[in-house]
């Protein structure tokens, strides 16, 4: 009778615990549901609003198996019962030729096992003695951990939330250093103060993560969550600690220099459900280059709903070349700051770390300057469509956060248009010749005309004025790029008919380089760019101070020459690197259009240094290269589809420089799988990076190429 009693109480007490589990989870479904639990059967991927957003929708039809080094697709309904479904991404990252752009360049070694683990497995050790250095890494960790919250499809605030955590997480680094200055004033020992600056350090991790699990499985993490995780809702991992070392030890310049050593090593262990990366690096840009490398190292299983990486990685990689750039053009068009930020942060995935900002052209002037608001008055397309020196400072700290430095420009003396024609006015004379001169063709090379005039000093102390602001906006650099595009004679030679115009030009750029010193503290940077043409072999500027960015086609005898003369150089060739060409021409007269279109494969396979035998001493003198993109007909419409993901095609080419072993003109499959799975990484993250072939021929590779 008491056993019947016993087991009546304890049936009773059973179903009172299931009764309010169901209640509980009914009432709390729709901001509680862990973002594992949802099916992808339950809503169409057309439906999903995460679908928009990805553009990559789940593919529960197909699975994939490594054979021969290569993914083959099977239809899942006609698999073994009981077996797995194997994402496309599990099985390229897992078979084969691993799945890095760019490729590492010394050392690569990976197993073909993967780990599964969760966003709040991952925590961050860094071992630096330098403070800046400690609080740029741990806010650019910050932006590898918001990277993967998009990679796994969690519920992650917008852009604008995005943006709020990093503005932030820099007002975090400022109040910790004025507390470190607080505990000096408190005479407290440095092994006291870095005591004191790891426990704050765990606290914030902390912090983070609870933030982060609230994204994850909604504000309310009470009673449902709770029961979710206690009843086994929750897929298994792997790894139950994941944990990132890092070390940088060598170098504190957080300025990015042609002498900046980039290189970094990664190497992971596996053992007892504890994961560890040790990325080892001498400076923060290269610990950077190493974060991206271990962004790519992990993916999101969409059959387990969890992110996955690799358990045993031994990378050692270093670039090939110093320069790696992309020129936007931000004067034919305006483009946004989101724009602009979007565009750098792809660069950091593809290891690219020039952003040269061709902000100021003929056709408008969107710069406010700070002593001269004049220039954007009369030369911007409206007061929304411009820059202010502190936007340009935010664009700043957003590259140096992802490897990128910023690298304005102002063309001069060309290229100038109406932003110049206000000098008469104001008291200052001509600053501009030939403005708005027709016919126009005569005097420039697009409309409108227009061109400073070097004989008027306030032309030299406005410049001056400019590359102050410009360098107090993006900080001390080694590199610095005048202009110098396309210098019209035939414009100065109606003003000054008596003169050597050749010389002319020869001292506008000396009387400009003299007022750049001044602009940066008095002192000369190592190098200042200019854009090649006819007038760049002119004996007058001096070789040791400046490279030449030279754009015309790689087969012209400029290319030589300049070399020769013992100008360093950075290649953009038109036939190979300039990213507008092949759209038509946007003009009735005139020579206005390039073609054809400059595929990937044409930016890839471009190797100027090879193909010019250049022997080790001229080779020295390659700084490296750059991608333009003018803006003619281009607008932020077209951007990310114009850049992306040709822009990465340059990133491996002057990050590893791989050989032509067989084909100067053919690009080998396995380049073709891993841009694929680049450019998908890249939809991901919100780039939106055009196709390279067929949706097929990306989940059948080798068969169409």
């Amino acid at each position: 009778m008491a056993l019947a009693v016993s087991l009546r109480k304890a049936l009773f007490i059973l179903l009172t615990v299931t009764i309010f589990v169901l209640l509980v989870l009914y009432w709390n479904q729709s901001v509680l549901k862990p973002q594992f639990l949802n099916s992808a059967h339950e809503k169409s991927p057309r439906s999903s609003p995460q679908f928009k957003e990805y553009l990559i929708p789940i593919e529960k039809k197909w699975t994939y198996k490594c054979v021969g080094d290569k993914c083959v697709r099977y239809h899942y309904s006609d698999v073994v019962k009981g077996e797995k479904r194997v994402p496309f991404i599990t099985c390229s990252m897992t078979c084969g030729e691993i799945s890095l752009w760019p490729h590492p360049t010394i050392k690569t070694a990976v197993s073909t096992k993967s780990l599964k683990f969760s966003m709040d497995d991952i925590q961050l050790r860094l071992d630096t003695p330098y403070n800046a250095v400690e609080k740029h890494f741990r806010l650019a960790f910050d932006l590898f951990l918001k990277d993967l919250r998009h990679i796994q499809r969690l519920n992650l605030a917008k852009t604008d939330t995005i943006e709020k955590d990093e503005q932030e997480g820099e007002e975090r680094g400022r109040d910790r250093e004025r507390e470190r200055a607080h505990n000096v004033a408190d005479g407290l020992t440095e092994e006291e103060i870095i005591v004191l600056d790891k426990q704050r350090s765990k606290r914030f991790q902390l912090d983070q993560r609870i933030k982060g699990s609230r994204v994850q499985y909604g504000e309310n993490i009470g009673a449902a969550s709770i029961l979710s995780r206690a009843f086994g809702t929750r897929k298994h991992c792997d790894i139950d600690n994941f944990t990132v070392n890092v070390v940088i030890h060598k170098f504190s310049d957080m300025h990015l220099s042609l002498e900046t050593d980039e290189s970094y090593q990664i190497n992971t262990a596996y053992e007892k459900r504890n994961y560890r990366v040790h990325i080892n690096a001498n400076t923060f840009f290269g610990a950077r280059h190493g974060l991206s490398t271990l962004q790519q190292l992990i993916w999101f299983d969409d059959e387990d709903n969890l992110l996955r990486t690799l358990s045993k990685v031994i990378i050692v990689d270093s670039p090939k070349f110093r320069y790696r750039g992309l020129m936007l053009d931000t004067s034919r068009h305006y483009f946004s700051l989101d724009a602009i930020k979007r565009t750098i942060a792809a660069m950091s995935y593809a290891k690219l770390n020039r952003f040269h900002w061709h902000i100021t052209d003929s056709q408008s002037f969107p710069y406010v300057s700070k002593h001269y608001p004049e220039l954007a008055n009369y030369g911007a397309y409206s007061d929304q469509e411009t820059y202010t020196m502190e936007e340009i400072q935010e664009i700043a700290n957003f590259g140096k956060l992802r490897g990128v430095q910023i690298i304005p420009e102002i063309d001069a003396p060309a290229h100038a248009g109406n932003g110049w024609d206000w000098g008469p006015k104001h008291g200052l004379g001509e600053l501009g010749l030939c403005i708005n001169q027709q016919p126009w063709s005569f005097y420039c090379g697009e409309p409108p005309c227009g061109q400073l005039n070097p004989k008027n000093n306030n032309t030299y102390l406005i410049l001056q004025k400019l590359y102050e602001e410009l360098l107090n906006a993006t900080g001390p650099t080694d590199y610095f790029h005048l202009g110098g595009d396309e210098v019209n004679l035939e414009c100065w030679s109606q003003y000054f008919n008596d003169t050597d115009l050749r010389g002319l030009w020869c001292d506008f750029m000396l009387n400009t380089m003299a007022r750049l010193k001044i602009a940066n503290n008095n002192i000369d940077p190592k190098i200042v760019a200019v854009w090649s043409s006819g007038l760049t072999n002119t004996k007058c500027l001096p070789k040791s101070h400046f490279a030449v960015q030279v754009w015309g086609a790689s087969s012209w005898q400029e290319n030589y020459d300049l070399l020769d003369n013992g100008f360093n150089v950075i290649f953009s060739h038109v036939d190979a690197w300039y990213l507008d060409c092949g759209f038509g021409n946007w003009r009735a007269t005139g020579e206005g259009a390039c073609s054809p279109y400059r595929t990937w494969q044409n930016v890839y396979k471009h190797r100027p240094w090879e193909r010019m035998r250049l022997d080790k001493l001229h080779k020295r003198q390659v700084l490296g290269g750059e991608v333009c993109l003018w803006t003619e007909q281009v607008d932020e419409g077209q951007l990310d589809n114009r850049l992306w993901p040709r822009a990465a095609a340059l990133g491996e080419r002057l990050w590893s420089d791989p050989d032509d072993e067989h084909d100067m003109d053919v690009v080998p499959q396995d380049v073709f799988k891993r841009m694929s799975v680049f450019r998908s990484r890249l939809i991901e993250l919100g780039i939106k990076a055009e196709p390279i072939f067929p949706k097929y021929c990306d989940r059948n590779p080798g068969e169409c190429i």
